[in-house]
């Protein structure tokens, strides 16, 4: 079959994609829109659910060293002094005295707009937690944050899992849930958000033993995006040098992918040191040091800490698993995704909607087949387009039920990536699927 590949994928294809097929679409969009906050459609949720469950499984299922946590989102406004974000989370801004854009001092050269070269005002800090009231009597609110990291849920709850899972050094606490920032500069689809889903691991070793378990870490992140087919052309990791590093750091990596824009951070590994444990040890009047009944000492444990974006994760896997090429003379687009990933798992297809026969065999066959994973049947179109669409949500496998498989009791299997066509029985289809997703089911 004659195919040809067309040229590389922009951000735009992914964003036209997106939104032509259910996968994210512009928050409140019928008023307009709200900058930089997205709503994930029914191809969207799947992908994503996809991927936080490869990520838990893969930080606790698969482990024997890790718990699981959910904190909630408000806290008490004293985590926040104690963290440093009160006073240092922010952003130093200026603002374009002719058209009135905003940015960030650390993004822009001299001291003309970028935009209009409009006069610049002096900079002012700007703190990037959105805050907001809590109680219902006006007047005797108190003053509260939306968290701007997942972080600290597992900080302070240190103590309480530390007693009720009976763990020893080293183990860690998994933690996946919303964060969000007030950012000043976004953009470049749905890269920068101001609400975001966080997969946080904050991993607590003895002091000494940090460096051995910050490599492995590190090791083992940059493993993960590679076993879920990212290419490794498009992966790499960037350690921070000493002027960039967080006041709390003492090293720290990104796992940076290549955008369109450039490489750009998926993933961070950071050594925090005991600095979270400290702080809230001051703060709170809470002794949370860890008592090793073995060696008979007392200590505030490190904490090595991986954490990647959700949402960042959902773009890089569309981004690279994007493929364009031309086939017959007709452009064909369709998404690569691992098999774990991918939001359909089967297309069940009837070759003619009008034959109660075969519709009623195709709805029997997707039912059979359906299990655990989805599974969808359509016929809303003709056989070639169904495929198509199919190819563009990256649906591993499409199965055709026409005429002959009245008769016969078989059925055509088609593969996403080559568009190989198989004819194999019905009755043993689920068997086969199976099979063929082998360990990625």
């Amino acid at each position: 079959m004659d195919k040809k590949k067309t040229d590389k994928v922009e951000m735009k294809d992914i964003a036209n994609l997106c939104r032509r097929r259910g996968f994210i679409f512009q928050d409140s969009e019928i008023y307009g829109g709200i900058g930089s906050v997205w709503d994930y459609g029914p191809l969207g949720i799947e992908l994503k659910k996809n991927i936080r469950d490869q990520w838990w499984k893969s930080m606790v299922y698969d482990r024997s060293d890790v718990e699981g946590l959910d904190a909630a989102i408000l806290m008490n406004p004293e985590v926040w002094k104690a963290s440093g974000h009160v006073t240092s989370f922010a952003d130093l801004l200026v603002d374009c005295r002719e058209c009135k854009k905003r940015f960030r001092i650390d993004k822009i050269e001299g001291r003309r707009c970028p935009e209009c070269g409009g006069e610049l005002t002096e900079p002012k800090s700007f703190n990037l937690m959105f805050k907001t009231q809590m109680g219902s009597v006006e007047g005797q609110t108190q003053d509260v944050y939306l968290r701007p990291e997942t972080a600290q849920g597992i900080f302070v709850n240190f103590e309480n899992i530390l007693n009720t899972s009976r763990r020893k050094l080293p183990f860690g606490v998994a933690q996946i849930g919303k964060a969000f920032r007030n950012e000043i500069t976004t953009g470049n689809f749905t890269f920068r958000s101001r609400e975001f889903e966080q997969m946080e691991l904050e991993f607590f070793v003895k002091p000494g033993e940090d460096e051995k378990w910050y490599d492995y870490w590190v090791a083992e992140r940059m493993s993960w995006y590679l076993s879920l087919g990212i290419s490794k052309e498009h992966l790499r990791l960037r350690e921070h040098g000493k002027e960039e590093l967080a006041h709390y750091a003492k090293r720290c990596h990104d796992i940076e992918f290549l955008f369109s824009m450039g490489w750009s951070e998926l993933e961070g590994i950071a050594n925090r040191q005991d600095y979270d444990l400290k702080q809230h040890t001051r703060i709170s009047g809470r002794d949370l040091q860890y008592f090793d009944d073995i060696t008979g000492e007392r200590y505030l444990p490190y904490v090595i800490e991986p954490s990647g974006g959700v949402d960042r994760a959902v773009l890089a896997f569309l981004v690279d698993a994007y493929r364009s090429e031309v086939v017959r003379e007709r452009k064909r687009v369709f998404l690569s995704l691992d098999r774990r990933l991918a939001p359909i798992k089967t297309a069940v297809l009837p070759l003619l909607k009008n034959r109660p026969e075969i519709v009623e065999m195709a709805h029997r066959i997707r039912d059979d087949i359906r299990g655990n994973n989805r599974v969808v049947y359509d016929d809303t179109a003709a056989i070639g387009r169904l495929y198509r669409r199919q190819d563009e949500i990256g649906t591993p496998y499409c199965v055709t039920v026409d005429v002959d498989s009245l008769s016969d009791g078989k059925v055509t299997v088609r593969d996403r990536d080559t568009m190989e066509q198989e004819r194999v029985e019905a009755s043993r289809l689920k068997g086969i699927l199976e099979k063929r997703m082998g360990s990625k089911t």
